[in-house]
């Protein structure tokens, strides 16, 4: 599995507490909210919007915050209207790409924290272009297997039009093409598959690999990139050790 997957899978375990919890919900409205502006209210016709909510339905999203979230991006909505979206590029330890989703009202603002954090854990701020041809957007979707169901579940992934598959610890990952990925959750269901995401995601199309503590200073700097309240999405195409992964598991 890619190094980015696995980072991902042990971030979801360790945002159970009540602030990441928090910030998270408040990332998910966000998204919400700009869909329904582009795109309207109604899920069946807006498919930014059905992704959004399922994303947060995922993510055990209370669906009364669902609900205000489509009403503030159906109304005036108060300072939302001035949401941009925004890609940044940059470059971690070791060299590692690193691309960066953002939704702000104060690009300014954004650009300044992306820099900052950066360049306090040896990474750098990078022109546009620069890193972003090192991705492709997939889709992606996660389930909770364990080895006796693991199969069943490849197979019908496969049928609905699944490219890759990866396994992590009990986490089956399936990468698709970005139009086949609501067809591939579908399927996964019907075979009553415990699906934790589906999302398009930037996938790298390389990776860099690094040394244990190249690596732990990596994954330290993406959980402060996430944290900033501005990005929505972080990805990076480094590659690390198992031993990184165990102690970076292990720190709160």
């Amino acid at each position: 599995m890619s190094g980015h997957s696995k980072w991902s899978t042990i971030k979801h375990g360790k945002a159970a507490t009540d602030a990441r919890r928090g910030q998270l919900f408040t990332k998910l409205a966000k998204e919400i909210i700009v869909a329904v502006k582009q795109g309207g209210e109604d899920p069946d016709m807006n498919t930014r919007l059905r992704m959004a909510v399922q994303k947060a339905r995922d993510s055990n999203m209370p669906s009364d915050n669902i609900g205000r979230a489509i009403k503030r991006g159906s109304g005036a909505g108060a300072g939302q209207d001035q949401m941009a979206e925004v890609v940044y590029e940059g470059y971690g330890p070791g060299g590692t790409a690193i691309l960066l989703q953002a939704l702000t009202d104060n690009r300014n603002r954004t650009v300044s924290e992306v820099r900052s954090t950066l360049s306090k854990i040896g990474g750098n701020l990078a022109e546009a272009g620069a890193v972003a041809w090192q991705f492709q957007q997939k889709g992606v979707v996660a389930v909770d297997a364990g080895p006796e169901e693991a199969e069943k579940l490849e197979l019908a992934a496969i049928d609905a039009g699944a490219d890759e598959l990866e396994t992590f610890d009990s986490t089956l990952q399936i990468y698709s093409a970005p139009e086949s990925l609501e067809s591939i959750r579908t399927a996964l269901e019907e075979q009553g598959a415990t699906i934790t995401s589906s999302e398009l995601l930037m996938v790298p199309t390389n990776t860099v690999e690094l040394d244990a503590k190249m690596a732990l200073r990596t994954l330290r700097l993406l959980d402060r990139l996430e944290e900033l309240d501005d990005i929505q999405r972080v990805y990076s195409n480094a590659d690390y050790p198992d031993e990184a992964f165990e102690q970076y598991r292990n720190e709160e």
